[in-house]
């Protein structure tokens, strides 16, 4: 044979070979991610003529569903029954994508998870219609609806709350406003949904935006339950009763000066850790950060959480403790950021998982959302279980902020005592309020208004739970963010046997 034309011969077969071996490779171990690509005609043909999983909210067994699929000439149409109140949970479901738990769940929901492989060939054998799964959220109805009217009664403020369950990590609520309804990204008219899509994008007050875990703010003073946990684990403070110097106005480092709220003095100048906490003293907190150091409190806010990326399974914007140079090596700023000033910044998530450590002992669990997947005939195909994020401060520490915590909302000089304490509800509520500074004047925006709180788990008959709400603009944490959090508790404890 001429070796020209073997030359030839030799590359066909050598081609041929490798097109062959490609075609097995992309049959045999990327069916999964070609037909999750947005891109797959077919897969986008196909997925409207099968049944989508639905998503329930059974944080309190009841099992309400808040997405599902309903077939309408010919072709099945999402509807969420709950609109705005999930929005920030559910997402939406598209013809040109997802967010919320419709993306983060989507192969389960879509029934392309390869766990469903087996349902979905027998689906096919029978002749059945092929179904996706249900997945069940760990969401409570009851706190869910509180927060939301909640928020939405709060006069008009960009707001969140997300609420925990401090055992377990379980999230019983998450609502954010303004929102949205996602009925209105479900049509099947493409220039129908870019006029919406572009209208929601286009709203200066960001609904799409959910600000309970992709927004962070200032902390305030909430961020002292941070700060005084430290201290007592580094012994800084010997215990609650232990005195700490709280002038009216503390000197700062760098000559500046550092006043307490309203310039009022913080009891007779040398209260306790206590005192200083349920007044809400700035100078003796920020005087504890300086004798902390930076390092050891960002430390200690990663063991609460922060620095870290979560997954709940929808992304979590990062708390952070920022570890920059000027703060570290500067004791007037560490001053700043132990009062939740200066560049600390928090998801109400995070607001929450403070609360749930100290509520838990100092064991912090990891938050979730899903708490099953149920294949088609409510097989079980996932199951979420408990798991430890960190041990955020030890036994002792905990008792010790708790004790502090309590006096917040119980004892009359408490911050929250008219807004979280007897006058407000009989329901015994620990809590930290914060009123954060905007960095704005008071005419541009009022300071945000934050609280963190929660009721323990082996009280009397009350389940425990823990609540982390934030109010852009609403200034007084007590007076704007701890009503909110009341709402929920009162709602949530109200459904238990």
């Amino acid at each position: 044979m001429n070796k020209a034309i073997l030359r030839i011969s030799l590359a066909c077969l050598a081609m041929f070979v490798l097109l062959l071996l490609n075609v097995n490779y992309v049959q045999a171990f990327e069916t999964t991610s070609l037909a999750d690509k947005p891109g797959n005609v077919r897969v986008f043909e196909q997925q409207f003529t099968y049944q989508r999983g639905s998503i329930l909210a059974n944080g309190d067994g009841t099992d309400l569903k808040i997405a599902y699929s309903k077939l309408e000439h010919g072709a099945y149409h999402r509807v969420y029954p709950y609109g705005p109140e999930y929005a920030p949970v559910t997402g939406y479901d598209s013809i040109y994508g997802q967010s919320g738990i419709e993306l983060a769940e989507n192969k389960e929901l879509a029934g392309t998870d390869p766990r469903l492989a087996v349902h979905n060939l027998t689906s096919l054998l029978t002749g059945k219609q092929k179904q996706g799964a249900t997945v069940a959220l760990t969401i409570s109805p009851a706190a869910q609806n509180a927060a939301y009217q909640a928020l939405l009664n709060d006069g008009g403020h960009p707001a969140a709350v997300v609420a925990l369950d401090p055992e377990t990590g379980a999230i019983l609520a998450m609502a954010s406003v303004p929102t949205y309804n996602p009925n209105l990204l479900t049509t099947f008219n493409g220039v129908q949904l870019d006029k919406i899509d572009n209208a929601l994008l286009r709203d200066p007050s960001q609904p799409l935006l959910n600000r309970a875990i992709q927004v962070t703010f200032p902390p305030g003073s909430s961020f002292k339950i941070v700060t005084s946990s430290a201290a007592f684990a580094q012994h800084t403070v010997a215990n609650p009763s232990t005195t700490i110097p709280a002038p009216t106005v503390l000197t700062l480092p760098n000559g500046n000066f550092l006043h307490n709220d309203g310039d009022e003095p913080c009891a007779d100048g040398d209260p306790s850790i206590t005192e200083a906490f349920y007044l809400s003293c700035n100078t003796a907190f920020a005087g504890l950060g300086i004798k902390l150091t930076a390092p050891v409190l960002r430390a200690q806010t990663s063991l609460f959480g922060m620095n870290r990326a979560l997954n709940i399974p929808l992304p979590v914007a990062p708390s952070v403790y920022p570890n920059t140079p000027s703060s570290w090596t500067d004791p007037s700023l560490t001053a700043l950021s132990a009062i939740g000033q200066l560049n600390d910044q928090v998801t109400p998530l995070q607001e929450a998982m403070f609360s749930a450590a100290i509520a838990n002992g100092g064991e912090l669990m990891t938050p979730y959302l899903v708490q099953q997947v149920l294949g088609p005939g409510l097989s079980v195909i996932e199951n979420q279980s408990p798991t430890l994020l960190s041990q955020a401060v030890s036994s002792q520490v905990a008792s010790d902020v708790k004790s502090m915590m309590l006096q917040v909302t119980q004892n009359p000089a408490g911050t929250a005592y008219a807004t979280a304490g007897p006058p407000a509800t009989n329901i015994v509520i620990y809590g930290k309020t914060g009123t954060a500074e905007s960095g704005l004047t008071p005419a541009e925006s009022p300071d945000d208004a934050v609280f963190s709180c929660f009721v323990p788990p082996g009280e009397g008959s009350l389940t425990p739970i823990a609540v982390g709400v934030i109010v852009k603009g609403g200034g007084f944490g007590a007076d704007a963010a701890a009503p909110i959090a009341v709402q929920i508790i009162k709602a949530f404890e109200a459904t238990r046997p």
